[in-house]
């Protein structure tokens, strides 16, 4: 504890570790999402997990999973909301230390083809299998084969797996128009590098989203 001498004259204080914890998560941005090994200069695993038990305990920070935690965001229009599929994703990818490959009609809207948002969110995995609640919303990640985890990270990991959703009858002119205008040069390249991991009848979607508009 600091003597009266060290306040009169100034001298700052030790931070205590939930405020250090508080403060790292803070400079990740609004709405990161971190785990016990965001922490591991700052003390020993035992000492950050009783820190982040006390900060929860608090209110300061939530306990989102397991070994998953964020500071809860409010707004007077929609109370605390849950952190962003995006935000949790990242952060079992840096945990577990896996590969994850968004699927169906979450991998769809984020290229823009279907304004659907589902409840339930699935990840292809080479990791283990299980569940994450954020209050409505469901995220599964899903252990699958080294074959279909192959394109994971890539933006053609992403078409693939939006073409198996919406199927071969639902995939038009507008559709192949839709992906043409969101990728760009580098990322219709890998389409084409990546045809080998697609079924023939989605090779064949990449390769006319590969091609020139004016072909």
């Amino acid at each position: 504890m600091g003597t009266f001498s060290d306040v009169k004259q100034g001298k700052k204080q030790p931070q205590s570790l939930e405020d250090q914890i508080l403060r790292r998560v803070r400079g990740l941005g609004r709405g990161a999402v971190v785990t016990p090994g965001h922490f591991a200069r700052l003390g020993g695993r035992a000492a950050v997990d009783k820190a982040l038990s006390r900060l929860v305990a608090a209110g300061r920070m939530r306990r989102v999973a397991r070994g998953l935690y964020d500071i809860p965001r409010r707004s007077r229009r929609v109370g605390v909301s849950w952190p962003s599929v995006e935000a949790v994703v990242r952060a079992v990818s840096r945990r577990d230390r896996v590969r994850v490959q968004p699927t169906g009609a979450y991998a769809a809207n984020r290229l823009g083809l279907t304004t659907q948002v589902p409840m339930r969110v699935v990840f292809l995995t080479d990791g283990p299998a299980h569940e994450i609640s954020l209050g409505k919303l469901t995220v599964t990640f899903k252990r699958t084969t080294p074959r279909n985890m192959a394109t994971a990270g890539r933006m053609s990991g992403l078409v693939i797996q939006a073409m198996r959703w919406l199927g071969r009858t639902k995939v038009d002119e507008d559709v192949i128009k839709t992906l043409r205008r969101t990728l760009d040069e580098n990322a219709r390249r890998q389409l084409v590098a990546d045809v080998q991991y697609a079924p023939v009848w989605i090779a064949d979607v990449l390769r006319q989203v590969a091609q020139d508009e004016d072909r």
